[in-house]
This record gives structure tokens, sequence and C-alpha cells, in this order.
């Protein structure tokens, strides 16, 4: 292990993550009650430019009215792109009037670490000036071309950041790719084209303590498609996926959720391992295999995310 090590900044259960345009305040509200381990409020993508100032307010007006912990959610709010008119006062406004309230602030198309710097000098500034006891988290999108071959140097922008999701639409847009749908795959491939990206990401989010989502399926009547996009992403170390549609959020959880088998065995390879510590071993055998510090290492990743998905459940009791 080299002695240059970068833990984890901030663990936060994010198996669903739902997009929710804060335009719409009743999307908003079942959002609250939905089943989502994330939700962020979305003024971007989502939102009609005339409708930008009123999203705005009704993102603000939910962050208050809603106890949002209370309800099992993170909660966070994709600001506007630092290219557009809308994102200092997005930033400004939402830490003056609910700076206490939103846990992260989602930043679009994160080009250079600069783009960040910017985001959280602003963050800063206003908690400082607010008085704020809480520490707003920021969670960067990966969705250009400048993004993804910047993505090393923008990992490793500390501060407040705490992840970085992979935007398949506007990347594919950006690289110009043939794809049949947002997140989908274009069957003159030979296999998943988003793979490597995605791996790409992934490393630059373990080498320096991020948490790695995956972003949208645009297809929300294949159900299919999506679970198989979920679970080539988990396979790749992702720990999230976005759903865009209720009926998404469930796959999400389900798919990254460990199996109970699965934990129960890391819970055995533990015990095996220390009893093999116990006799002087630095290694072990469990169902006929291997078993030594690499085996441990990858067992608690499981049981970690198993203990944060029991918490959420006894908190929600």
């Amino acid at each position: 292990m080299s002695h240059t090590l970068h833990l984890l900044r901030h663990q936060r259960l994010q198996r669903s993550e739902l997009a929710v345009p804060a335009s719409n305040p009743a999307m908003i509200d079942k959002a609250a009650d939905s089943a989502a381990d994330f939700v962020f409020l979305d003024l971007e993508d989502a939102v009609a430019p005339p409708e930008k100032l009123q999203a705005r307010k009704n993102a603000i007006q939910a962050l208050n009215d809603v106890d949002w912990a209370a309800k099992g959610k993170t909660v966070s709010v994709r600001i506007n792109g630092l290219d557009t008119q809308y994102m200092y006062r997005d930033v400004v406004d939402i830490m003056e009037q609910a700076g206490d309230r939103v846990h992260t602030l989602l930043v679009p198309k994160v080009g250079v670490p600069a783009d960040l710097y910017m985001v959280d000098a602003m963050v800063n500034q206003a908690e400082q000036a607010g008085g704020l006891q809480t520490r707003v988290g920021i969670e960067a999108l990966i969705e250009t071309a400048l993004g993804m071959a910047n993505v090393e140097a923008i990992a490793q922008f500390g501060c407040r950041l705490e992840a970085l999701h992979f935007g398949v639409a506007d990347y594919a847009a950006s690289m110009r790719a043939r794809t049949v749908n947002i997140g989908g795959l274009n069957p003159n491939y030979p296999g998943d084209q988003w793979h490597a990206s995605i791996s790409r990401m992934v490393i630059a989010c373990r080498a320096y303590g991020l948490r790695a989502i995956d972003g949208p399926f645009g297809d929300f009547s294949d159900p299919d498609g999506y679970i198989a996009g979920a679970q080539r992403a988990a396979a790749l170390g992702c720990e999230g996926k976005w759903a865009i549609h209720p009926s998404q959020i469930d796959m999400a959880n389900d798919v990254f959720s460990p199996p109970e088998a699965e934990v129960a065995k890391a819970e055995r390879i533990i015990t095996e391992l220390r009893t093999a510590e116990a006799e002087g071993k630095g290694a072990a055998s469990l169902d006929g295999k291997m078993i030594d510090a690499a085996s441990e290492k990858m067992a608690r990743n499981l049981i970690d995310t198993a203990n944060a998905i029991a918490a959420k459940a006894v908190a929600a009791e």
C-alpha cells in the first residue's frame, strides 16, 4: 500500500438518486415520501428558462418546509452551469435562505477544478456570513469531454467535494457518440460503450476518496435495460444510480444493496481471518477458496453498505 492514502471523505447512502424538476412542486412532495436515498431538486436541464426563477423559489421552499433528514433522505440541489446567468443567484439564494437545510450542491458540466473552486468559495463565504454551523457538500457532474479529460484533477479538488456523477446524456452529446437513448447502448458497439468512461471516473473517485454515482437511464418503460445498466455500473464500482422516474427507485436500491447471502459470507470471511490470525497465519480457506487481507477489504465494503442500509431502515421507523 502506498504511503499516500485518500480515505473516503464523506459516507452517504446513495443507492438511488431521484431527479426532480424544481419547477414542479407536486413532484417534490412525492419525492420526499419516496424510497430514494437521495433526492436532487433540479434547477438546470429539467427546467425551461422562463421557469428558472420560480424553480429556485420552489426549491428553497421545499428545503425549508420538508424535514428531509427525518424522511431518511439526503437532499441536493443541482444548480445551473457556470456558463449561465442563473448560477450565481442559485448558490447565493439557496445558501442565504436554506443553507442550513441543503446537504449538497450538484455542479453540472464540471470541466476543470477551477469550476469547483468558484462554487466552493461562494458557499464558504455564505456559510461564514450566515454563521451556519452545517457544512454543505459539493458533488460534480462529469458530463463533457473536457470534464472526463480532467477527471483525475477534478477528483483531487479538496474541501467540500464528496462525489462524482457520470452524466451520460450530455457526455454523449459532447463526444458526438451515437446512442439509442439516454444511457442506452448502441447495438453497433460490441459491448458497453460507456464502460471505459465510467471506469475512468470510478478510478479517480476511489483514488481520492469520493463516491462514484452512475447517471440516468432515459427509457423508463424499459426496466430490464435500467437494471442491466445499473448492474454494469455496480460491477465497475459505482455505489448508486440516478432515477429519473419513481419506478426506477426500487430497482436502483435493489441492485446496489448487497444480498443477504453475500453479507453473511463477508462476515464469515472476517471470522475465518481472525481465527487464522490468532494461529499466526495471514491467509485462510473458506468454501475451498483462499482468503486473505484483500478479501477482508472487499468483505468490509459489503458490510459497511449493509450497515448503512440497516441504519436508514431503523431511522425511518
